[in-house]
């Protein structure tokens, strides 16, 4: 890496406007074919405004070369982390200015639009990994190729929603346990955030539990139940693995799914399908079968979701 040039200068010897050491480094910044594009650029730029404004074209060619060979963000060694110098010239009255800015890297602008997405998205018990991690649907379909109808679902949903704006009608991913359904529901949550759709995903599990503490905390437990009722996307993954009970059910469940129903989809992860969930939702570990409430809390889902079936092996755990 080149030294910086206020390093230089300091090591140059006082009382000399321009030293060898001074023209030696102009003459190679002459040379450079960065700074011979410029002057082409600007014809107006002579050797002495770039001797005046040595530092400025020493910068911008340092940086266009840490640039050329990026060591990644993580590790930008220019002055402004993700962002380089660029140059211009301008005459008036027959004097040349060199004026200089910052102008952000592709790298930087790629990981501010990837913060920008991930803002949009709330997880409530979901691994971070499994939201911040790249998505590929090349990866999941190579892996196991029974997968491709539901890919292909998912796909179609996503689409209709950028062309037609929010549907009113949700996914509902059945399948056996490890079968890729919480990543495929995490890529929809991210190729939707890029449209700028807000979305929350759920792991119902632990969030049944949570909601029990929650019960003595009121102001809490409105302002998380308001962001499930108001966001675009909300997904309940792993629905049917929670152990219910009845004020979960039917105050909280049934009171966002009643808010969201013909106003927002609702996504939905599950090893049941539609007709064993409600056996689930039937009975509770507290007051037994209770076939009409179970029905009740399936028909504000089983009319508002498509379902879609993943097959597949269980992938879970393996390398």
């Amino acid at each position: 890496m080149m030294e910086s040039m206020g390093d230089l200068l300091k090591a140059w010897p006082s009382g000399k406007a321009i030293t060898e050491q001074a023209e030696l480094k102009l003459t190679e910044l002459l040379a450079e074919p960065l700074v011979e594009k410029l002057r082409l650029k600007y014809p107006d730029l002579d050797d002495q405004t770039i001797r005046l404004n040595l530092n400025r074209v020493y910068q911008y060619v340092t940086e266009y070369r840490n640039c050329t060979n990026c060591p990644g963000l993580d590790n930008c060694p220019n002055d402004f982390e993700g962002h380089y110098t660029l140059l211009s010239s301008e005459s008036l009255n027959g004097l040349t200015q060199l004026y200089d800015r910052k102008v952000a890297c592709k790298k930087f602008n790629a990981r501010q639009t990837e913060d920008q997405i991930r803002s949009r998205v709330r997880s409530f018990y979901i691994d971070e990994k499994a939201l911040q991690r790249g998505y590929s649907l090349d990866e999941i379909l190579e892996s196991d190729r029974e997968r491709t109808k539901a890919v292909g679902q998912i796909l179609r949903y996503i689409d209709r929603t950028k062309e037609n704006g929010l549907q009113e009608e949700g996914l509902y991913l059945a399948g056996r346990f490890g079968t890729g359904k919480t990543y495929l529901m995490c890529y929809l949550l991210h190729e939707l955030a890029k449209t700028g759709y807000s979305g929350v995903i759920v792991y119902m599990p632990d969030f049944v539990e949570d909601l029990k503490s929650l019960m003595h905390e009121p102001g809490k437990l409105k302002e998380t139940v308001e962001m499930m009722k108001e966001t675009d996307l909300l997904i309940f993954d792993d629905m049917g693995a929670e152990n219910l009970n009845p004020w979960v059910r039917d105050h909280v469940l049934g009171a966002i799914l009643n808010y969201r129903m013909q106003r927002k989809p609702t996504f939905y992860t599950s090893n049941y399908e539609l007709d064993a969930l409600e056996q689930h939702f039937s009975f509770t570990s507290k007051d037994g079968d209770e076939l009409h409430k179970g029905q009740r809390i399936m028909d504000r889902i089983r009319p508002y979701v498509e379902v879609v079936m993943v097959k597949g092996e269980n992938k879970r755990g393996r390398k």
